[in-house]
């Protein structure tokens, strides 16, 4: 048992699988490497340092994984992304996930492994304008792209705080103007990921007091944050592959969260552009703000709890009126993650 959430069976297609990893395996020379395509749910930055570093230093070689790292264009993208095929694995915020479960629940999307404990998903606003508090967005302009997390959720935050989702103006915009439209004034706010929002804005000019941060969880939005989705047809067809990939990528970040400042660096491995104090800043934030919880420092990565669990799928499933409403059960398996042990950060 890994916490309340136990090893269950995943239907007749799945037994007899196994239990999780307890160690790097032990490979032959003829062994071929377990294959997977996988992607991000945003850009390469310091939140992914994990997952960079876990390819770039071996760990991803002692798990025989060949798994390519992709950047993502938002969160809501993900499930829609897995279901497709494109890619086999993807790692993003685990409520539009769980949308997109309820939406189609014959695509079989389940989550495997959740990496970040607490959700980052948030809007942002100037501190020197007059929005000192979230009911006052309303009537405003919020630029995200339309895909964002942070987009995609805000009605579940609208709801729990009172405001008046049809008093918010949306600007559609890219990736990469989201934050410049906040910072010319064309918007009022942003929504999205604080890793991503609070230190693009920082780089751009705008540091962190100069903003004002409205986190969905504190309107009582305890939900999990990022995690690991992919599909039952994966786990029957390559189940070994899937073990190898959620063993490196939680060995990854533990790795990352014992050596912050050796596993940023591989980032410049991979974009030699990027502004490593930036980056390095940002992946702070996403281990104070995302990875380290209390259950998370008693238990290990990928503690989940049924009720909390149930909160989430709740709370996204009536917001928006959805006719499928998947159990914890359905929604995750730890069928496949590594021993408690492998999974603790101290």
């Amino acid at each position: 048992m890994t916490g309340p959430i136990g090893r269950r069976a995943l239907g007749a297609g799945l037994a007899g699988l196994g239990g999780g990893l307890l160690a790097a395996p032990r490979l032959s020379l003829a062994q071929a490497p377990h294959r997977l395509k996988f992607t991000l749910d945003w850009t390469i930055h310091g939140g992914y340092s994990f997952a960079v570093a876990a390819e770039r230093n071996g760990i991803f070689r002692r798990h025989n994984l060949e798994m390519p790292i992709n950047r993502g264009y938002g969160s809501g993208r993900v499930p829609i992304d897995i279901a497709a095929g494109t890619y086999e694995l993807g790692f993003g915020d685990l409520t539009p996930q769980l949308r997109f479960m309820a939406e189609n629940p014959g695509r079989e999307l389940v989550c495997v492994a959740i990496l970040y404990d607490r959700s980052p998903l948030s809007a942002t606003v100037r501190a020197d304008g007059p929005i000192r508090e979230p009911k006052q967005l309303a009537g405003k302009t919020l630029a995200a792209p339309e895909l964002d997390g942070g987009r995609q959720i805000f009605p579940v935050f609208a709801q729990a705080i009172g405001l008046d989702l049809g008093s918010i103006n949306w600007m559609s915009v890219s990736p990469e103007l989201r934050e410049p439209m906040l910072m010319q004034r064309r918007a009022d706010g942003v929504t999205g990921f604080v890793t991503s929002t609070a230190l693009s804005l920082k780089a751009l000019g705008m540091d962190l007091p100069q903003q004002r941060i409205f986190y969905y969880r504190d309107a009582g939005l305890d939900f999990y944050g990022s995690g690991l989705v992919t599909t039952r047809a994966v786990l029957r067809e390559k189940p070994e592959a899937l073990r190898a990939a959620v063993a490196a990528l939680t060995e990854g970040m533990v790795w990352a969260y014992r050596n912050p400042a050796e596993a940023v660096a591989t980032l410049k491995t991979r974009e030699p552009l990027i502004d490593l104090p930036i980056e390095a800043e940002r992946q702070k934030l996403a281990f104070d703000q995302m990875l380290i919880s209390d259950p998370v420092m008693r238990n290990g990565l990928s503690f989940v709890e049924p009720a909390r669990l149930k909160r989430q799928i709740d709370a996204t499933v009536d917001t928006f009126r959805l006719p499928n409403r998947p159990t914890p059960e359905q929604a995750f398996t730890d069928e496949f993650l590594p021993a408690r042990n492998l999974r603790m950060l101290a």
